[in-house]
């Protein structure tokens, strides 16, 4: 009996042995598996992404441009040139500069603008002549001047020039000020400026016409390169108006444009710092005369017809003509062969003058 006794006692304790006699064991830990790196897959060889250019371009300039600003009038507007009023503000920004003689030897300047986006200030802001009005009517422009002659007052309505007047404007006169530093250190007459900005706010208004005429065609025609085949060499050009006013043009070939300079020293935009800078430059010579009667020696400048001139770009020079058809046609230029001339894609200076009493040299 004491036998199967022990017997029975040894076999319950194999079994708890084995079984941990209920007791829970503790769990094994689990292996953790790292997963092998996954390398990324090279990119494909290929060109970086192109910048981005926009559709569509700049009737002025031939350059690109968004579409929406192709159809919109220009912004041209009146500046002082005299030395005293230097610097000009946003000359630099000009698609097109216009120069031409005014009384007493002086001259003035028209700056036009496809668009109005980020341009800054602009002046300072003078009055009006007929042949200036006549320069705006002939792009479709919107006119922005101060004050004017007793014969551009009477043309602005008679020839329906859309303008903004900071003399004798009322509404519009809100787009100008008078910079209190320029009035301290040039004078009252300099001072008086306006700004890209003011005057897209002004137009936003909707009291002037902002796209161009049904049927208005700007027929400038420019490539990439407008340097003249078999021109001659001009890489200096010096354009004298007057015994007051002369203005040079060196080439900058790396570059590619004309750097501007006047009154012995580089023309400097005040607003941007920058040297004014212009990939084409035309001369053209018409018949200047002073305003019969005049006591203040106004001028009549004739820019209907046609004419000779000049075509400087690329360092080279050759001879072209003018011609405009009437007020409201813009100029059309051509070579002596009676081909249209191509400018270069990019910016104009354009110099207004009487061959009797100015002067062009280039070497």
């Amino acid at each position: 009996m004491k036998k199967r006794a022990l017997t029975l006692f040894w076999a319950v304790w194999m079994i708890c042995a084995l079984t941990g006699c209920g007791e829970k064991r503790p769990a094994e830990p689990e292996t953790q598996v790292t997963p092998p790196p996954v390398e990324e897959p090279e990119e494909a060889p290929g060109k970086e992404p192109e910048p981005y250019v926009p559709s569509g371009t700049n009737p002025l300039t031939g350059e690109p441009m968004e579409p929406e600003y192709e159809n919109i009038r220009p912004v041209a507007v009146m500046l002082n040139n005299l030395k005293a009023a230097q610097p000009q503000l946003g000359v630099s920004r000009a698609d097109i500069i216009y120069e031409v003689s005014a009384e007493g030897g002086i001259t003035r300047m028209l700056a036009v603008y496809q668009s109005l986006e980020g341009l800054g200030n602009l002046g300072s802001v003078r009055s009006a002549r007929s042949y200036y009005l006549e320069l705006a009517l002939g792009l479709d422009a919107l006119y922005v001047h101060a004050g004017g002659s007793p014969g551009a007052y009477r043309d602005i309505p008679a020839w329906g020039v859309d303008n903004m007047d900071g003399v004798r404007g009322t509404e519009d006169a809100k787009i100008f000020w008078r910079d209190q530093e320029r009035r301290k250190t040039k004078g009252y007459e300099h001072s008086l400026l306006t700004s890209g900005e003011k005057i897209a706010e002004y137009l936003e208004t909707g009291r002037l016409r902002t796209e161009h005429r049904e049927g208005y065609v700007y027929p400038q025609a420019f490539v990439p390169d407008g340097t003249p085949a078999g021109g001659a060499p001009a890489e200096h050009v010096n354009v004298k108006f007057s015994a007051y006013k002369t203005g040079v043009f060196d080439y900058d070939a790396a570059g590619g444009k004309y750097l501007v300079s006047q009154y012995g020293e580089e023309y400097v935009d005040g607003g941007t710092g920058e040297q004014v800078a212009v990939t084409n430059l035309l001369v053209l010579e018409t018949g200047i005369s002073v305003i019969s009667g005049d006591t203040e020696g106004r001028l009549n400048v004739r820019l209907t017809g046609e004419g000779e001139g000049t075509f400087f770009c690329g360092g080279r020079a050759v001879p072209i003509r003018w011609s405009k058809a009437d007020r409201n046609s813009p100029f059309v230029y051509t070579l002596e062969s009676g081909q249209l001339l191509a400018l270069g894609q990019g910016n104009s200076y354009v110099c207004i003058l009487s061959p009797k009493t100015s002067q062009v040299t280039f070497e």
